[in-house]
This record gives structure tokens, sequence and C-alpha cells, in this order.
């Protein structure tokens, strides 16, 4: 591990400690709840979408669970305005791991992706393509 992971890691827990973003926004487009039951993460991600529906404007979480899930949340709501729905469906977990910018080991990939996913599941729900109370990360 090099001086870059050490950088990466308080960056970690800075969004840990300091989150953005966090509290949840009063009239979302969007709004969808998940967890990572092995952890007892649970994230909720509300979205507002700009006029034209695919624009993300703002995103907020709420929740909490661990430093990783909860850094995850916060860095992807800072990392999300601006982009469109699509851009966030294509995200995958290679995304957040380069954005999280530390190597996580196979047990914390679920803690790491689970914001990203709970996003991905409302947008899908908000578009009508899926139907899911709760985004779980157990398969």
């Amino acid at each position: 591990m090099g001086l870059g992971s050490d950088m990466y890691r308080q960056q970690i827990l800075d969004h840990y400690k300091n989150p953005r973003n966090y509290g949840e926004i009063e009239d979302p487009t969007f709004t969808h709840i998940g967890e990572n039951p092995m952890c007892g993460d649970e994230i909720r991600m509300d979205v507002v979408l700009e006029d034209d529906e695919e624009t993300i404007e703002q995103v907020a979480f709420s929740g909490d669970g661990c430093a990783i899930s909860q850094a995850s949340a916060s860095m992807l709501s800072t990392k999300l305005p601006g982009t469109t729905i699509e851009e966030l469906l294509e995200m995958d977990r290679d995304d957040v791991i380069d954005m999280l910018g530390v190597d996580i080991s196979p047990m914390r990939i679920k803690c790491a992706v689970l914001a990203e996913k709970v996003a991905q599941d409302g947008a899908e729900i908000y578009q009508g393509e899926l139907d899911v109370e709760k985004t779980t990360t157990e398969d």
C-alpha cells in the first residue's frame, strides 16, 4: 500500500465523518432504499431530475452503515449531479471502486456498491423497468 491509498483512506474517513448531501430531499423525483444485510448498511437515495427528466440535478442520501457504504453514498451524491440517468445506469462496481480509490476486499464490495445499486434501482423503478420495494445486496 503506497501513499496514494493512505490519502484515499483519509478521503473515505472524511466522507464518512462529514458526509456530503446527507439528509432527505423534500420532494424528490424518485427515492429508493436499499440494504446490505450482511453488514447492516441501509441507505436511502433521493434524486431530483432536471426538467428534461433525464439529467440528475440533486442527490441526497440518508441511512447508516459502515464507513465504506457511507463514504460511497456521499461521494456518489457529489458525482451524480450533471450526469444522466443513462450514465448512472451504465456505472458498475469498477466505477465505484475507482471513485473510492482503494482496493476493496470481496467482502466489502457489497458495502461499496450499495448506494450505486440503490440509485440505479430507483432510476429503473422511476422508468417503470423494475418493481422492487427495497434493493438488497443479497443475490
